[in-house]
């Protein structure tokens, strides 16, 4: 049986230059990119999401860019089947694949495991949705009864209502607990796990990531991101959707939704500071994959 492809992963925080970082990699080591940015899947969310442009993606193949509409879902495992595919699709063609972003779940994948692959019905769906919509104080409470006790497992981020909605619907479909599904989790093996996989993360002094994103705000708010956002707004997403979440888009939706009564500067400071948070659960994720920074460089 021939080897798996090799598969090489550059990544880093928001604005730290992995798209023209990226580019060159690819064209120095004929390669197609992989994007691993859960943004960056939503058509017409191009400028907020920093999407490679129009003349970036003219210079060499992307996959797993405008994948659905942002009123859809889209999870880690439709990520995997993606990327499959494109590293399958690229190997064909006598092309090497480099995934680049910086979703830590969607990084996670190349990693280890991601999903434990639960078949959840339809009906386990539809309960845990009607739970939604009491607020995530309702589905976490939910999920403290059928567990039995308040003192959740401390690898559950309780905080997150996406995480708490996931721990509830495996625990609903399997009968089992939280931690006994975690064991058998950590022993499956990773869905790129027969692949070599080399990585590269790219990072900058704090004071300069800063300065970045701050000058990344300016022209995102000059280039479209508005005019992206009303559209959004335009679609009543559901607010757990990751859309409806993402970074720079919910701030500019709620501004819009307020009458504009803060300043555009104020907003770009909002944004900025929404961004920094990013960053710094970005860098969480990559200590968590033991990815540490090329000091060659």
């Amino acid at each position: 049986m021939a080897a798996a492809p090799a598969i090489h992963v550059l990544t880093g925080p928001t604005a730290v230059g992995k798209t023209e970082a990226a580019l060159d990699w690819a064209e120095q080591h004929n390669a197609e990119i992989l994007s691993c940015d859960s943004v960056c899947v939503y058509r017409g969310m191009d400028v907020g999401s920093a999407k490679p442009t129009t003349a970036q993606q003219a210079r060499l193949r992307h996959h797993g860019l405008d994948l659905v509409e942002p009123t859809e879902r889209f999870s880690v495992v439709q990520f995997v089947s993606v990327a499959r595919a494109a590293i399958t699709d690229a190997h064909q063609r006598g092309k090497k694949i480099l995934v680049t972003g910086g979703s830590g779940f969607y990084l996670a994948a190349f990693f280890g495991p991601v999903s434990d692959e639960y078949p959840i019905s339809d009906a386990v769906i539809e309960m845990v949705r009607t739970l939604q919509t009491q607020g995530p104080a309702a589905v976490l409470a939910a999920l403290q009864e059928i567990e039995g006790t308040t003192e959740l497992p401390s690898w559950l981020d309780t905080r997150n209502p996406i995480r708490v909605v996931k721990a509830l619907e495996r625990r609903l479909a399997s009968g089992r607990p939280l931690n006994s599904l975690r064991e058998d989790f950590l022993l499956r093996p990773g869905p790129f796990a027969d692949h070599p996989v080399t990585s590269e993360l790219l990072e900058r002094p704090d004071g300069e990531l800063r300065k970045r994103i701050a000058q990344r705000t300016v022209e995102m708010l000059r280039s479209g991101l508005i005019a992206e956002a009303e559209h959004l707004l335009t679609l009543n997403l559901d607010p757990e959707l990751a859309s409806a979440r993402a970074v720079g888009y919910r701030a500019t939706m709620e501004w819009l939704q307020d009458g504009r009564r803060v300043a555009l500067e104020g907003l770009a400071e909002r944004i900025n500071l929404d961004t920094w948070a990013l960053v710094r659960k970005q860098r969480k994720w990559f200590r968590r994959l033991d990815l540490r920074p090329n000091t060659g460089k």
